[in-house]
């Protein structure tokens, strides 16, 4: 058996991250947004879980983020939810197979826009 040979100062592990996506600078938690995929502060996300009350598929908007269950987080705009929607990423990020209704998180977010 040889010796092993030294990483150089070169080469795919040696450079810095050069991705576009940095972590906010603020401090506090940072989650990301099952939407846009785009991390954020915790406090600017919107957090889902499934209603705690036992139907299935029906998703309850966590506001105060302190809901038992898996959580799924998103951007409180349409747009967030409509690409979360698309990408179907909301049933994945919960760990749920079938399709989950999201209508009352489109009225949750009607209502806010008032």
């Amino acid at each position: 058996m040889g010796r092993r040979a030294r990483l150089s100062g070169t080469g795919p592990r040696a450079q810095p991250s050069t991705s576009p996506r940095t972590p906010p600078e603020t401090s506090g938690p940072v989650r990301t947004c099952v939407g846009c995929r785009e991390r954020d502060q915790r406090s600017a996300l919107l957090r889902l879980v499934l209603e705690p009350s036992g139907r299935e598929g029906v998703l309850a908007v966590d506001v105060r983020g302190c809901l038992p269950g898996r959580g799924a987080w998103i951007h409180p705009t349409p747009a967030c939810l409509a690409l979360a929607e698309r990408r179907r990423a909301v049933p994945r990020a919960l760990r749920v197979t079938g399709p989950i209704d999201l209508s009352g998180v489109r009225d949750h977010l009607e209502r806010r826009d008032r």
